[in-house]
């Protein structure tokens, strides 16, 4: 070698120095591939994909082949530029070779080609593994030599190099992974993913039409306020009950009025016989959960009871999918809006409102751990029953009550603080 020209031995130096810079960023995109997409690629019979995950397998034997051809060319290298610094500079060559092989090797052969590959991954591993792979069988003998002592130390170390870990993803880690797909989900996709992920988190007493919010048909009232109610409705069912709501007869659904009303007006006895059976669901039953008790039983509508089987509320199939999809019926009038924004700033808020539909409108954070609606918060807080034009902060949310009728807080105005003003109090 020492008598080889010059110029072949800078071609085999430049040539080691490619080796290097492939078997480094080879390393580095077979390691930062994405492993779920990997999976889909493999699905959809990708070579290059199935080339990799093939090489994935045993990360252990992929990385010893890789360090193996990468230590072989560096140090090859490093004898090459030796002998070529030697022939140019005497015995002083080899600090200079020592000096500039090391920079070039972490510029062209390290740092270059492995950023190159985590911005790339899949452009550098999927042509990497045709040389990887076939190379991984040529020189197995050597590979699983040098992890033999390896997996012997690991294991001495409390580490099975053999275990493979199942990487499942928790429901925080892909809301994650939904929120900054960006423009590669639409917007409303994201969103509705996002809310199935949130169904797990939210209970039926969260979204239910509270008891005294409920309509329905009293059989203790008279036939005229019965006919009323039931011309008034905008609901497909109601519920009928006898005293009580705490006593249901049955769900009455309205496609089958004919049936109940005739020329001499109502018939008490077909209303009741025409009633379908309540169906009874506990409060504390997971969204997702009463989503699929839904679809097996054939039900739309359930009676949300708590611990004494108390009726609290109803609870329709529609809840659940709005909650997903968002809103997607107009059923209730104008009249039913909950929240009105003022000129000032601040807003006018029934009391009746829903704590959630609050956060939602608004983008607030009140708290939902305790009370369902807002009149329920702001009693809790106050601890009693105060006259109207009481004021309360909850947190950095500001509430003057404008109206409490029968213990209940019919409206509140509310505003969020500004930061200076936060701060004083």
């Amino acid at each position: 070698m020492n008598e080889a020209p010059l110029g072949i031995l800078f071609s085999i130096l430049a040539a080691l120095i490619l080796l290097s810079g492939f078997f480094s960023s080879s390393e580095t995109g077979m390691m930062s591939l994405n492993r779920y997409r990997l999976k889909h690629l493999q699905k959809n019979k990708h070579r290059g994909a199935t080339r990799a995950a093939k090489l994935l397998e045993r990360p252990d034997r992929l990385i010893g082949l890789i360090l193996i051809g990468n230590n072989l060319v560096n140090i090859f290298a490093s004898a090459i530029a030796t002998v070529i610094a030697i022939r140019l500079w005497g015995d002083a060559g080899i600090f200079i070779a020592t000096g500039l092989l090391t920079l070039v090797i972490l510029i062209f052969a390290e740092i270059t080609p492995k950023t190159i590959a985590a911005l790339h991954p899949e452009k550098i591993a999927f042509p990497a593994s045709v040389i990887l792979l076939p190379l991984l069988k040529i020189v197995y003998p050597i590979v699983a030599l040098v992890n033999w002592f390896t997996n012997g130390l690991l294991h001495m170390l409390g580490f099975d190099p053999k275990k493979q870990h199942d990487e499942h993803l928790s429901s925080d880690e892909l809301r994650t992974i939904v929120t900054d797909a960006g423009q590669l989900i639409p917007a409303r996709h994201r969103g509705m993913l996002l809310n199935i992920l949130d169904l797990e988190e939210v209970r039926l007493d969260d979204i239910m039409v509270p008891r005294n919010d409920v309509y329905g048909i009293d059989l203790d009232d008279s036939d005229e306020d019965i006919l009323r109610r039931i011309q008034n409705s905008s609901h497909t069912r109601v519920p009928v009950w006898r005293e009580d709501i705490n006593n249901i007869v049955g769900m009455l659904h309205m496609r089958n009025i004919s049936r109940v009303i005739d020329v001499h007006g109502l018939d008490r006895a077909a209303l009741e016989r025409e009633t379908e059976k309540p169906y009874f669901v506990p409060e504390s039953t997971p969204l997702h959960t009463q989503l699929l008790n839904f679809q097996q039983k054939k039900h739309r509508l359930g009676v949300v009871v708590d611990e004494y089987g108390e009726v609290i509320g109803l609870v329709a199939l529609e809840d659940i999918l709005e909650e997903i999809v968002g809103e997607f019926t107009s059923n209730q009038s104008e009249e039913d809006d909950t929240i009105f924004p003022q000129r000032d700033g601040s807003y006018i808020i029934a009391g009746n409102a829903s704590i959630r539909d609050v956060n939602k409108s608004l983008e607030w954070e009140l708290p939902t751990d305790g009370p369902k609606t807002l009149s329920g918060l702001i009693l809790e807080i106050l601890e009693g029953f105060p006259d109207a034009n009481a004021g309360l902060s909850v947190g950095r949310y500001q509430f003057e009550i404008l109206e409490l009728e029968d213990n209940v807080v019919q409206a509140v105005r509310a505003r969020i603080l500004a930061a200076p003003e936060l701060g004083e109090d």
